[in-house]
């Protein structure tokens, strides 16, 4: 078994972190880069971290667990083991998702398995779907995992760094994909039965999904992705909608201060619901729910990589972004997965290798 270095570092808040309603702690440092996060008990964080492996985090004790049985990871450039997630009946239904990077011919494909998890070994590994979306470049792989309320799973495929391929119907790049949680297709997906499109596409004309989330109040669900030069988006995802990547942006060319396809708007394309600009290069998305911070219910929270902060965005009822906060600048880090735990506790990591938990004060 790794070890890993456990720090405990309530001291080394800044004084605008002190005034905040909150406390950081840091749990966990010494990792790769923890890519995704899921609650697996109480006191129990599943970590994946892009290389390949994964870990179990004790939450109180601080005790890092290696997880063995993964498969073989194509870990290059942007590719690798990314998502976990659970879902919310995970105790009466205990599979664990993922979706990483699969090695087809020399090439990655975003995959969507599961597994059950017997103490720290991985058992009755199933890929339930490699993608279509194989390219010979190391970009845009997604990915994110979602679960609904009527027993779906959803997850993101990046464009894979071929833009035409994101309002192509006959791959699977630059999508959000519905299936049943065994894999199977549902006969209600917009596409399905027709010829000249792939039954497991939700939405399309994505760049890179980094962040998706099911609002079980709302019956919602949420997705954020990287844009261009400026241009990132968050987004409810309706079935069967179009979301415009490479026609529309609000982005620039990274090569010149020129616009992305032809403008920002077209009929029958939809629009985001925030767009940013300058790019915050978001890593995930939360949909806040628990009780520790009653002014954060309803929020959604994405990690932040090149600006390096934790963002609030503050929805109303009709779902449209009315406020925006940029919290943890100060720390410098780039915030790459969220977790909420049982409580209500913010849990997310960092490029770096750290783990953090926010707490109420």
């Amino acid at each position: 078994m790794k070890a890993l270095l456990l720090i405990v570092c309530l001291c080394q808040l800044s004084t605008p972190l002190l005034a905040q309603n909150f406390q950081l702690q840091q749990l966990a440092s010494g990792l790769g880069v923890p890519w995704g996060l899921a609650f697996i008990a109480p006191e129990q964080l599943l970590i994946t971290e892009r290389e390949g492996n994964a870990r179990i985090l004790n939450t109180r004790s601080g005790k890092v667990e290696e997880v063995i049985g993964l498969p073989a990871v194509y870990a290059e450039g942007q590719g690798g083991l990314l998502d976990v997630a659970v879902a919310p009946d995970y105790a009466v239904n205990p599979w664990v998702y993922f979706t990483y990077s699969k090695e087809i011919r020399g090439e990655g494909a975003t995959t969507l398995a599961r597994a059950r998890l017997q103490h720290n070994r991985l058992q009755q590994w199933q890929d339930l779907l490699v993608t279509a979306s194989t390219t010979d470049t190391g970009y845009h792989f997604g990915s994110r995992i979602a679960f609904d309320d009527r027993g779906y799973v959803y997850f993101g495929v990046g464009d894979r760094g071929e833009r035409a391929h994101a309002q192509d119907l006959t791959n699977h790049a630059g999508s959000i994909l519905r299936l049943k949680r065994d894999g199977s297709v549902p006969a209600d997906n917009p596409f399905y039965g027709q010829h000249n499109a792939l039954a497991e596409i939700w939405s399309y004309g994505h760049r890179n999904p980094q962040g998706l989330v099911w609002d079980d109040t709302h019956k919602r669900l949420w997705e954020i992705e990287h844009g261009p030069r400026g241009g990132d988006e968050i987004n409810r995802i309706e079935k069967g909608s179009n979301y415009g990547w490479p026609v529309i942006s609000y982005g620039k060319e990274y090569w010149g201060p020129i616009a992305v396809g032809e403008g920002t708007h077209r009929e029958g394309m939809q629009q985001p619901v925030k767009f940013y600009d300058p790019s915050i290069a978001p890593g995930s998305l939360l949909y806040y729910s628990g009780d520790s911070f009653p002014e954060w219910k309803g929020n959604l929270f994405a990690g932040a990589l090149k600006l390096r902060h934790l963002n609030r965005i503050t929805l109303n009822e009709k779902g449209e972004a009315i406020a925006e906060q940029r919290l943890l600048e100060e720390l410098g880090e780039r915030i790459r997965a969220l977790a909420q735990s049982p409580e209500g506790w913010l849990y997310f990591s960092t490029d770096s290798g750290k783990i953090f938990v926010i707490k109420p004060n």
